[in-house]
C-alpha cells in the first residue's frame, strides 16, 4: 500500500507542468548512511528501483530517519548561501521541499527499547547546522500518512470529508514544520490524502505571525464572525497567532523568484561576538493593529507575498479595509528598542480575496519620505 501511495502521488503530481523540476529522494529506517536509498546523486530510475525493492524490516527509528532526511536536504545550503546567516532572511532564496512519511502509527522502536515520544538526534555532522535551532528550515515541511486500514472492509458506507490528524507521536513534529498528519482508514481516503498532498507542494516559506499591542477598533454589526471574536481554548483569539506559509511565486519569464528586501534578523550585530546567535527556523513577525496608510514611492521596489489562508487572513478580510495596512516588526532587530522598526506591512488586496505581506526597506516610514524628497529634487 505504501509503495503504491508513492507511485500514485508521483502520477498526480506529474499533471502539474511545474513538476518538471521536481527531485525525489528516498530515505528508510536503516542505520545512517545506509538509510539514504536515493539522494542528490541518484536519478529517477534509481529512485523507482529502490522503491520497488524496499522491504519492511528492522526497527522503527523514525527520529533518526527524519534527522537524516533534513540533513540530506540541508547538505548544500551553507555552500550556496541560501540561508544568508547574519544578513537577514530572503524569502526569494528558497528550495521548497516536503517530506512525506508513510507509517502505521504504531510504537517507535530502537536499540534501547520502545519509545513513547518522537525524538530527533540533536547532533548533526553538517557545518553550519548550529546556526539554526531546529533541524529543518522555513522552506521544508513534514507531512505524515498514518495508515490505519483495517483487515476487513467496513460494513458502514464510507463518508468522505475532512481527514483528521492522527494522534501518534509524529503529528506534533509535522505541525511544528508547518505540515500536518493524515489518519487514513480506507483506500479511498488514502487517494483523497494524496490529492491533498499534491496541493501542498507550493513555493513558499513558513512564518509565525503574532499580534502585539491592542486589538483594532470593532468594525460594526456586519464585521467579524463570532468564531474569530471568541478566544481559542488556549486563551487568545485564533488570529492573534498564526503559523502559516507565504507563497513565493517564481518569475513567469525566468521561473525563479525575484525579490529585493530581507526579513530582518532578530538580533543587533555585536562586533565583539565570535559567533552568530542561532536563529529559529521560522521567523516571528509581530504585527500591530493600528491602521496605517500603505507607503510606496516611484522607482523604489517592494516585495509582495500572498499569505496562506488562516484565521488571520480571514479576520483582516472581514474588516473590509483594503486601503489600510498593519505594520510588521521583528523583535530585537533594532539597537535601541525591543520591537525594532517596521520593515513592511500586512494589507488586504483591493478585491478582498487575499492578504499580502509587503516587505520594504528597514524602517521604511522614515526612509521613504527622505527618498521622496530626493526624487522630487531630481537627484
Amino acid at each position: 500500500i505504501a509503495k503504491g501511495a508513492v507511485e500514485t502521488f508521483m502520477k498526480l503530481r506529474a499533471r502539474d507542468p511545474a513538476s518538471r523540476g521536481d527531485r525525489y529522494m528516498l530515505v528508510t529506517f536503516d542505520e545512517p548512511p545506509y538509510g539514504i536509498k536515493a539522494g542528490w546523486k541518484e536519478n529517477h530510475a534509481t529512485f523507482m528501483n529502490e522503491l520497488k525493492h524496499l522491504q519492511a524490516v528492522g526497527l522503527t527509528t523514525l527520529g533518526q530517519s527524519l534527522r537524516t532526511s533534513f540533513d540530506l536536504l540541508n547538505l548544500n545550503r551553507l555552500v550556496t548561501g541560501i540561508d544568508n546567516y547574519g544578513q537577514g532572511r530572503n524569502p526569494f532564496f528558497l528550495e521548497p521541499s516536503i517530506i512525506v512519511t508513510i507509517t502505521d502509527g504504531n510504537k517507535l522502536t530502537s536499540n534501547s527499547g520502545v519509545q513513547e515520544e518522537l525524538h530527533l538526534p540533536l547532533n548533526s555532522p553538517l557545518p553550519g547546522s548550529e546556526l539554526t535551532k531546529e533541524p529543518f528550515r522555513w522552506d521544508q515541511r513534514l507531512f505524515a500518512l498514518v495508515l490505519r486500514l483495517p483487515g476487513s472492509m467496513p460494513i458502514e458506507p464510507e463518508q468522505l470529508g475532512n481527514v483528521p490528524s492522527d494522534e501518534s507521536a509524529i503529528t506534533p513534529m509535522c505541525e511544528v514544520t508547518g505540515g500536518r498528519s493524515y489518519c487514513v482508514y480506507t483506500q479511498r481516503m488514502l487517494i483523497q490524502c494524496l490529492e491533498s498532498l499534491v496541493q501542498k507542494v507550493q513555493s513558499g516559506v513558513v512564518l509565525n505571525f503574532e499580534k502585539t499591542g491592542p486589538d483594532p477598533a470593532p468594525m460594526g454589526e456586519d464585521g467579524i464572525s463570532d468564531a474569530l471574536k471568541h478566544p481559542s481554548p488556549f486563551g487568545s483569539p485564533l488570529w492573534h497567532n498564526c503559523h502559516k506559509l507565504i507563497y513565493v511565486r517564481p518569475n513567469p519569464k525566468t521561473g525563479v523568484p525575484v525579490g529585493h528586501w530581507p526579513i530582518p534578523e532578530s538580533f543587533w550585530p555585536d562586533q565583539n561576538s565570535p559567533t552568530l546567535p542561532p536563529r529559529n527556523a521560522h521567523p516571528v513577525l509581530k504585527f500591530t493593529c493600528a491602521d496605517c496608510d500603505p507607503m510606496v514611492i516611484e522607482k523604489l521596489p517592494f516585495d509582495k507575498y500572498e499569505l496562506e489562508p488562516s484565521p488571520l487572513t480571514q479576520y483582516i478580510l472581514e474588516r473590509k479595509s483594503p486601503h489600510a495596512c498593519w505594520q510588521v516588526y521583528v523583535n530585537n532587530s533594532g539597537k535601541y528598542s525591543d520591537l525594532g522598526h517596521p520593515f513592511g506591512y500586512l494589507k488586504a488586496s483591493t478585491a478582498l480575496n487575499c492578504v499580502n505581506l509587503f516587505v520594504m526597506p528597514y524602517n521604511y516610514p522614515v526612509l521613504l519620505p527622505l527618498l521622496g524628497k530626493y526624487v522630487l529634487r531630481g537627484f
